[in-house]
């Protein structure tokens, strides 16, 4: 319980400390739907913040289990202790690839993770807006990952410490050199190449998926280049209305008719 309060604490501090650098170099300017988003933001916040802390202390107590019973391919294989953490990092990674993209192609999926894109301005507080429906199909992904591959409870705390700090990040709404955002893009997914991923066009909606390295998204062909990010608008047509972006409107959002559509009409709303 102790560390997770010190996860939670550990996030709210880096959401802070972000906030002072979006109001320094902002991307984009806060208009009023950036403000009217903070509260309903941050309850989400708080809701992820708690489903998570169950989840991760859930999984951290099997994958311990597991490694006092030697259980686990990445101990099989023998390698070295840093050999080992980097695979179970990576791999990791690649199951929070695959939980991105089956939320966008799932309509059951879809309909959670709507919640998350129906935000009209993307800042830091975007990061952890997220139905707790969505929480629990990541948290899926991620069990099914590391418990076959017995990755060390160490591991798993370090991935999900660092997804945590990606996920800040690349909504951050930062204003960064345009070399050094393209630099940074080679390898990781911000602080703006997941901006085009929050884009109200489909094409670029779907697209972009990746937690902490953008290699994935090279890989199967759903990268776009960070600079298109300038120019997008963030939400989905047909969720602005003032009371669907209310948290109680947003925790139901997903029953709403129309939730399970796909397709680039998905994205539409």
């Amino acid at each position: 319980m102790q560390n997770a309060l010190a996860g939670a604490a550990a996030i709210l501090v880096g959401m802070a400390a972000l906030s002072l650098l979006e109001a320094a170099i902002p991307l984009r300017a806060r208009g009023s739907a950036g403000r009217a988003h903070l509260g309903p933001n941050l309850a989400l916040t708080a809701l992820s913040l708690a489903l998570n802390a169950l989840l991760n202390g859930a999984i951290l107590l099997a994958l311990a289990q597991l490694e006092r019973a030697g259980i686990g391919v990445l101990g099989a294989l023998g390698l070295p202790p840093l050999a080992q953490t980097a695979a179970a990092v990576l791999a990791l990674d690649f199951s929070g690839y695959l939980a991105h993209v089956a939320l966008h192609r799932v309509p059951r999926f879809w309909r959670f993770h709507r919640v998350h894109h129906a935000d009209p301005a993307v800042d830091v507080t975007t990061s952890l807006r997220q139905h707790p429906g969505e929480g629990l199909i990541r948290g899926a992904f991620a069990a099914l990952c590391a418990l076959p591959l017995g990755a060390s409870p160490g591991a798993f705390a370090a991935y999900r410490a660092l997804s945590a700090l990606c996920a800040l990040l690349e909504h951050a709404n930062l204003r960064l050199p345009a070399r050094l955002d393209g630099a940074l893009s080679l390898v990781f997914t911000w602080p703006n190449l997941h901006k085009v991923h929050h884009a109200r066009d489909a094409r670029l909606t779907d697209s972009n998926y990746g937690n902490v390295v953008s290699w994935w998204d090279r890989l199967f062909g759903s990268f776009r280049p960070a600079r298109l990010a300038a120019g997008v608008r963030y939400g989905l047509d047909g969720s602005d209305a003032p009371a669907q972006q209310t948290a109680a409107g947003l925790l139901a959002l997903p029953f709403r008719q129309g939730a399970f559509a796909s397709g680039p009409e998905r994205a539409r709303g």
